[in-house]
């Protein structure tokens, strides 16, 4: 199993910027994926940015440009740096890890998300 913390979450004012990490623990070995999703009220969960083995990232349409996927020391830290924050911003941002699965769907995680709230 995968446990994954999210931080870095808070209040800024648009303009601002914000750095976001996931830590990753457990049996991590196998993980093969991972991405940034966020979630406003009334609306679907909604990929951010996400990177794979190999380290190909991509990126919502709405964030091209004014954010950044990372990770470090394998994938026990996924970071998200968020710059030009804007109110539409405005979400719970969730962490997610896909392990590799010899047969069935491959296993899925996600943190318990972490608030970021944008003001004008």
């Amino acid at each position: 199993q995968v446990h994954l913390v999210e931080s870095g979450g808070g209040l800024v004012q648009a303009g601002g910027s914000l750095r976001l990490s996931c830590a990753a623990s457990g049996s991590i070995f196998d993980i093969y994926y991972m991405g940034w999703f966020r979630q406003a009220p009334g609306k679907q969960r909604e990929l951010v940015a996400d990177i794979s083995s190999g380290d190909n990232a991509n990126y919502a349409d709405l964030v091209k440009g004014r954010f950044t996927i990372s990770r470090d020391n394998g994938w026990r830290m996924v970071t998200l740096q968020m710059n030009n924050l804007k109110p539409e911003d405005t979400a719970v941002y969730y962490c997610k890890a896909v392990r590799y699965s010899r047969g069935g769907a491959p296993p899925e995680y996600w943190g318990q998300g972490t608030q970021v709230t944008v003001s004008s």
